[in-house]
C-alpha cells in the first residue's frame, strides 16, 4: 500500500495461442435426441417380414414345381417289366401295339391294333413271349386281354386317385424296331401333342405318373386321331365289375397276317461281315414271310429249295403265321463259302392251322443252311435243333 491506498492488480496473463475475446459468449441450451420414428421402424420391419414371406414362397413354389416334374429315364426303369410288345396276326394284317400289365394277368392296349385276331402275344422286355385272349374292347379304343400263361414280372399298376393336373406325365412305349422308350407328354392340364411322340407301334402304350402308376391309356386308329384314355375309365374296364366292353369277334378269314414292318433279326455273335451278310438275308426272309409276298421270296431262295419248294405249298404252309421275337445265336462260315446261321425266334398262328395242335404260338430254334449263288447269298434248307416249345413255358 502507498499513501494508504491499494495498488492496481497487474494485468492478467493470457496463455500464448488462446483466442481473443471479442465479444460476450454465452451457451444455448441444446434440444434433446429425437426419439426414432414409430412409422419408420414398423416400415422397416414390415419390408423384412415381406422379404422373408417373399423368400419362404420362392421355395415353396420351387419345391412344388420340382415335385410335379417327371424323370422320363427312372420312372421308365420302373416300369419296364410291366410293359409289353403287342403282337397279333390278324384279318386286316395290323395286330402290332404296345400294352401294359396292371395285374392279375390282366392286359390294357389298344383295340385298333386287333381287329378279327386270330391269335394274340405278348413279349415282355427280356424276351419272353405268352398269348393271350381278348376279354373285349371299349368304345374309347381300349382292348382288354387276359395273359394265359404265367410271369413273374412286376405289373404297373392304376393310379389309386385322379392325378395332380399340374403333374407331369410320360408314354411308354414300343418303337418299331422294339425298343421301349419313354417321352413326356406335359400334364392333363397343358397336354404335349401326342403326334410329336408318338409312332404308330406306341399306340395301346401307358400313359404314366412319376410314381410308375398308370394315369392313361393312348388308342386311335392312327397317329393323328390318337388320344389319351383317363384313369376313370381305365378303372371301369377292369375288376370284377368291369363295365363298359364288348366282344370283340375273331377272325374268319383263312389267311391273316402280323405287322408288315420290317424284321431284323437280334444279332448275338460278333458282328463280323459274314454275320451281318446273314442277318440282313434273315431279315429279308421273315419280313417277306410275315407280308405273305411268296414271289417275292423265290429269289430269297437257292435253285436247289426254290425246286424244292413251289410257290403254292411254300403259301399253303404259311396261311396264317407271323414270325417275331427272332435272334441270331450263331454264324459258322462253310468250306463252300456259304453259312450256317442257327436263329431262335416265335412263330404265331391260327390254333385251327394244320400241325397246329391246338396251340396259337411256338418257339423254334432252328439251323439256317445258306449257300453262294452268283456272289449272293442263298437259303437252302433249315434243321432243327431243338424241339418245338409252346410259347407259355419258359
Amino acid at each position: 500500500m502507498e499513501d494508504g491506498r491499494a495498488l492496481p492488480r497487474p494485468p492478467r496473463r493470457v496463455p500464448a495461442g488462446a483466442a481473443t475475446l471479442t465479444q460476450l459468449q454465452t451457451s444455448t441450451p441444446q434440444p434433446p435426441p429425437r426419439r426414432p420414428w414409430k412409422f419408420g421402424r414398423f416400415l422397416a420391419g414390415f419390408v423384412v417380414v415381406l422379404l422373408i414371406l417373399a423368400a419362404g414362397a420362392s421355395a415353396g413354389w420351387y419345391v412344388r414345381a420340382q415335385s410335379l416334374q417327371i424323370d422320363t429315364e427312372k420312372v421308365l426303369d420302373s416300369v419296364t417289366p410291366g410293359v409289353v410288345h403287342v403282337v397279333a396276326t390278324t384279318c386286316e394284317g395290323t395286330g402290332q401295339a404296345s400294352g401294359v400289365l396292371i395285374g392279375d394277368g390282366l392286359i390294357l392296349t389298344a383295340a385298333s391294333a386287333l381287329r378279327q385276331p386270330l391269335s394274340i402275344a405278348i413279349v415282355t422286355g427280356d424276351g419272353r413271349v405268352r398269348t393271350a385272349n381278348q376279354l373285349g374292347s371299349s368304345a374309347d379304343g381300349v382292348a382288354v386281354l387276359r395273359m394265359i400263361g404265367r410271369l413273374d414280372n412286376e405289373p404297373v399298376p392304376l393310379a389309386a386317385g385322379t392325378a395332380d393336373p399340374k403333374a407331369e406325365r410320360a408314354l411308354i412305349g414300343y418303337t418299331a424296331a422294339g425298343d421301349l422308350t419313354s417321352r413326356s407328354v406335359g400334364t392333363a392340364e397343358r397336354q404335349q401333342a401326342l403326334s410329336s411322340v408318338m409312332s404308330q407301334s406306341k399306340l395301346g402304350g401307358p400313359v404314366v405318373d412319376k410314381s410308375g402308376q398308370v394315369v392313361g391309356l393312348v388308342t386311335g386308329d392312327t397317329v393323328a386321331t390318337s388320344t389319351i384314355v383317363p384313369l376313370d375309365r381305365l378303372q371301369q374296364y377292369v375288376g370284377p365289375k368291369a363295365t363298359g366292353l364288348t366282344a370283340e369277334p375273331g377272325g374268319t378269314c383263312k389267311r391273316s397276317r402280323g405287322p408288315q414292318t420290317a424284321v431284323l433279326p437280334e444279332l448275338l455273335v460278333a458282328s463280323t461281315p459274314l454275320a451281318l451278310e446273314a442277318q440282313k438275308q434273315l431279315g429279308t426272309y421273315l419280313t417277306l414271310e410275315n407280308r405273305h409276298d411268296f414271289e417275292a421270296l423265290r429269289p430269297v431262295y437257292s435253285q436247289s429249295l426254290g425246286r424244292r419248294l413251289p410257290l403254292e405249298r411254300d403259301r399253303d404252309n404259311h396261311q396264317t403265321s407271323y414270325f417275331f421275337n427272332s435272334r441270331i445265336t450263331e454264324v459258322s462260315p462253310t468250306p463252300s463259302g456259304g453259312v450256317n446261321v442257327r436263329m431262335m425266334f416265335a412263330v404265331l398262328f391260327s390254333p385251327n392251322a394244320s400241325g397246329a395242335a391246338g396251340h396259337a404260338c411256338n418257339l423254334l430254334d432252328l439251323r439256317y443252311v445258306l449257300v453262294r449263288e452268283k456272289g449272293q447269298l442263298r437259303m437252302d434248307g433249315s434243321t432243327e435243333m431243338s424241339p418245338v416249345r409252346s410259347c407259355d413255358s419258359d
